[in-house]
């Protein structure tokens, strides 16, 4: 990708460099004022807004590094010891004027090895006991988790991505077509360790949870069978930790485009203004979370249960509770077939 795709003005608001982000699949944007480098802006720094509830509207001004590290082009050679330094994975390279003409990445420089070698071992809970009424009549022959996103099923795809930051015990919940689930794990022999919790009737998220309380003494990550979160996974322990929190919440920025112009009424109930085909942005829950094991003291046992009664329960008796925003490109789920399509394309799996 051209640095070029990776510009934005400096007045540019933070929603439009957040979608123009989401739309390159880098983490970082240089601030141009024609070709001179004014800073940079990354995921890290919109996150940071974000929790903080800024305005989306406001612009990049305040929140973007306005003395970020650069090199020269005949410097092109210290960007990779650099960029181990400051786990960083991008470094502009200016002329004498300050003109940007070239960045280095990381990926580029290496190959593809990774920028580090993450090692979180947390224990993970996948929730595999669901029918998957939403992808009938898929779900009547395969459980849900075995359902395949190109010619791997969702749920391994899942595991290796946990896996590659260093995760190796899995609890797997599971109930519809369980034997199915056990079957193609018990054949795969993977290099990760699974432990099956049988559910003996469905009883929600939160409920089969309950169930694997005296196995997990740790920080612990939870997640749906049908999502795949594309983020640094050490970041958001690393948050969860720093934050105090009881849960954290994965949540991604959805954007809704109502397709209509919009009236909004005063008091007196005449047009107020007029606006045309806004656009809403929401954080909206993913299906991931980190967990403290705290949690299972708000856990009924034996009770039909979901996650989210669970974070609700915590927070009415004062815990802490949090979330970790990803983009929209960053969440892919296959709990729609519309939704599942759009994975496909996104992991590149489109035939």
């Amino acid at each position: 990708m051209p640095y070029t795709d990776l510009t934005i003005d400096p007045s540019a608001s933070i929603h439009e460099a957040m979608q123009k982000l989401d739309k390159s699949g880098r983490r970082i944007l240089l601030i141009l004022e024609g070709k001179k480098l004014k800073g940079v802006i990354t995921d890290g720094d919109i996150r940071r807004w974000i929790l903080k509830s800024g305005d989306l509207k406001a612009s990049i001004e305040p929140i973007y590094n306005h003395n970020p590290i650069s090199l020269s082009p005949s410097e092109r050679h210290k960007a990779k010891e650099i960029m181990q330094a400051r786990v960083i994975d991008a470094i502009p390279l200016v002329d004498r004027e300050g003109n940007v003409v070239d960045m280095a990445f990381w990926n580029e420089l290496t190959d593809g090895e990774p920028l580090n070698t993450p090692d979180l071992k947390l224990p993970v809970v996948i929730m595999a006991g669901g029918k998957g009424t939403r992808l009938y009549p898929y779900t009547k022959i395969l459980p849900k988790p075995l359902i395949p996103i190109g010619d791997t099923p969702i749920m391994e795809h899942i595991l290796n991505k946990f896996h590659s930051f260093g995760c190796s015990d899995f609890h797997l919940t599971v109930n519809y077509k369980k034997n199915m689930i056990r079957s193609y794990f018990d054949d795969l022999n993977p290099p990760y360790d699974l432990h099956y919790v049988e559910e003996p009737q469905p009883l929600g998220t939160g409920g089969s949870l309950a169930l694997i309380g005296d196995e997990l003494k740790s920080t612990f990550f939870v997640s749906n069978c049908d999502i795949l979160i594309n983020a640094d996974y050490v970041e958001m322990v690393n948050h969860h930790k720093e934050s105090g929190n009881m849960i954290t919440m994965v949540t991604s920025l959805k954007h809704f485009k109502i397709p209509y112009g919009v009236v909004h009424l005063n008091e007196s109930g005449e047009i107020d203004h007029l606006e045309e085909k806004p656009e809403l942005v929401y954080l909206v829950n993913t299906g991931m979370y980190i967990m403290e094991p705290g949690v299972f003291q708000h856990l009924p046992k034996s009770t039909f249960f979901h996650v989210p009664d669970l974070v609700e329960s915590c927070r009415s008796q004062g815990q802490k509770v949090g979330v970790f925003p990803v983009s929209e490109n960053s969440w892919m789920d296959m709990g729609q077939f519309e939704e599942m399509n759009k994975m496909l394309k996104q992991m590149g799996l489109e035939s």
